[in-house]
């Protein structure tokens, strides 16, 4: 049997879903629902679920990074993002982020970041 595809629009439709995903930890506060991962450090992407007040250390892209927020808001020394917002992390950026009210935010690596 082959894997069932994850499709945001039904997550939308139905809340309580998101609770059927497989969360695990990720960092205090913060966990991550994987949608795939490489072993080597290549492409991965995952849901972050943030709880209020939690933060995400210091960390550099050495591949791209793509976060779309799809709950509350996320942010960063650049600003805070809500709902629908598209950040795009290029290679050598560095950043921490923080969510003060929780989040729920799609990520989406080339390759895996390096925590500092």
């Amino acid at each position: 049997m082959s894997p069932q595809p994850i499709v945001l629009a039904q997550l939308f439709d139905n809340p309580a879903a998101w609770e059927g995903l497989d969360w695990t930890p990720f960092r205090e506060g913060i966990e991550a629902a994987w949608l795939h991962r490489s072993e080597d450090g290549g492409p991965a992407s995952a849901l972050l679920r943030y709880r209020p007040g939690a933060a995400a250390p210091r960390h550099r892209h050495v591949g791209w990074e793509h976060i779309i927020i799809l709950s509350g808001s996320q942010g960063d020394h650049r600003g805070t993002y809500g709902v629908g917002s598209l950040i795009a992390n290029p290679p050598g950026s560095e950043h921490d982020v923080h969510s003060r009210d929780g989040c729920i935010a799609l990520l989406i690596w080339e390759k895996t970041p390096q925590f500092l």
